[in-house]
């Protein structure tokens, strides 16, 4: 199969070119690429190539064993394998499955005061004890979090030109609608990406083949290995309650108000039994917690009750393929999933904004009678974000904006089966245009500015 392209190319290359640059840790969930694209980088721009899997090739645990002198690692490198070379200035060492080997997230200061060798570390968030990490290198690493494949890259592995995608953002920028011919083939590869995900293999398999045959049985293996890993890793967490709650999402996600509640994971589940699983599976990168706010008003970060969330697959493929076996054809269909389409909407979304570097929050207030799916914001305002899987009213949207009580919220954003569009309070983009967002209002800094070019 073909290598996919990737945004992490774009990042390594920049890392490489900068001068002052430090030893570098690729983190992520397991299966989403990480190892690929360092192999890629590596071979195209390093003369020598050092790389060692702890978890494959456990004897290099020990190569730290002397200290964490340059030359001393370097040295116990050698004895293992005399063939490896060392050249000042043109070597990458790559260090993969950080987390089997904790000692060497404390060599990392070692390598950046010495400065012969470039070095990557990459780890699965799975298992990997990354406050240990952090406090054995501190100043002394670079941090890149990648995900799986978001939908400009699964644009990419179809085919589609960087010019191409420029003109989705011109038209959103402009707020020009698209033609017929334009929305429904970007609504169809925007279905084509729900339905399959953002797991590189599976996305290989789907172009390659030109059709989802085996995509599902790659689905549901990457789901198991997720819970042979949850049973590997969990560490001093109770394995089995991880496993509960991991395999409850897909039932919450389902209920109407999408709430994650311990009580109802299982008959007589008390929330002290369960502390550290959730906050567990989102460090694994495995799941989106998307927490309630208090109030429709900023700081996002600082308004929220963390007894209160949602919980959200990381990759929208998985749980689609966590569902019955018919559901990825129905979906291929487009046959109504009544309330549960809503669920599925709303993960996408979630996700495409959290691979834009979101955090997410939604709000509900005690009456029931407001309720947004997300927010996020730009310099100077709180933007409401409502994922419409059906083409119902915004009472809630028009709510937030109308009222005086949010100050914080000047506009809005609607997401759905929709052409793009303005009516004075909020823009209506059609889903696929969501991972254009942060770019978006980037480039429009003022409320102001939004009214004024509407």
């Amino acid at each position: 199969m073909d290598r996919l392209k990737r945004k992490i190319d774009y990042y390594l290359i920049s890392w490489k070119n900068n001068p002052n640059k430090k030893p570098l840790i690729v983190k992520g969930a397991r299966q989403i690429g990480k190892t690929e694209s360092i192999r890629n980088f590596a071979k195209n721009n390093y003369k020598s190539i050092v790389e060692i899997n702890f978890a494959l090739q456990k004897q290099y645990k020990n190569i730290f064993d002397d200290g964490f002198e340059v030359n001393s690692i370097i040295k116990n490198i050698s004895l293992i394998d005399p063939n490896l070379e060392f050249i000042d200035g043109k070597t990458l060492i790559f260090f993969d499955e950080l987390q089997d080997c904790i000692n060497c997230a404390t060599s990392l200061k070692s390598f950046n005061e010495d400065g012969r060798y470039d070095v990557i570390c990459s780890g699965s968030l799975m298992g990997i004890n990354y406050n240990e990490i952090e406090s054995n290198s501190v100043g002394n690493k670079e941090d890149y979090e990648m995900y799986s494949m978001d939908f400009e890259e699964f644009l990419w592995a179809k085919g589609y030109k960087e010019e191409q995608i420029e003109e989705l953002y011109n038209n959103m920028k402009t707020l020009k609608p698209f033609s017929d011919i334009e929305l429904k083939v970007m609504f169809d590869n925007f279905r084509e990406y729900m339905i399959i995900g953002g797991m590189p293999a599976i996305v290989n398999l789907f172009v390659n083949n030109d059709n989802y045959s085996g995509t599902l049985k790659m689905q549901k293996q990457i789901l198991q290995d997720y819970e042979e890993d949850i049973t590997k890793y969990a560490g001093g967490l109770d394995h089995a309650k991880i496993l509960n709650v991991y395999r409850k999402i897909p039932v919450f996600l389902g209920n109407e108000n999408k709430k994650f509640q311990i009580s109802k994971i299982e008959n007589g589940a008390r929330k002290r039994e369960y502390v550290g699983t959730v906050d567990w599976l989102n460090d694994a990168g495995i799941i989106n917690v998307c927490y309630c706010m208090e109030q429709p008003e900023l700081p996002l970060g600082g308004n929220y009750n963390p007894d209160n969330y949602r919980i959200y697959f990381r990759d929208t493929g998985l749980l689609i393929g966590s569902l019955d076996e018919e559901a990825q054809e129905d979906l291929r269909d487009n046959k109504n999933f009544n309330t549960y389409k809503g669920a599925i909407y709303e993960n996408i979304i979630g996700d495409m904004l959290v691979k834009q570097g979101y955090k997410l929050y939604f709000y509900k207030n005690s009456k029931g009678t407001i309720e947004m799916d997300f927010f996020i914001r730009d310099k100077n305002s709180l933007i409401p974000v409502e994922v419409k899987a059906n083409d119902g009213a915004t009472i809630s949207l028009n709510n937030l904006i109308d009222s005086t009580k949010f100050k914080d919220i000047k506009y809005g954003i609607k997401l759905g089966y929709k052409n793009i569009g303005f009516n004075g309070k909020f823009y209506t983009f059609p889903y696929f245009l969501t991972f254009l967002l942060k770019r978006f209002f980037k480039l429009r800094l003022t409320a102001s500015f939004f009214i004024f070019v509407a």
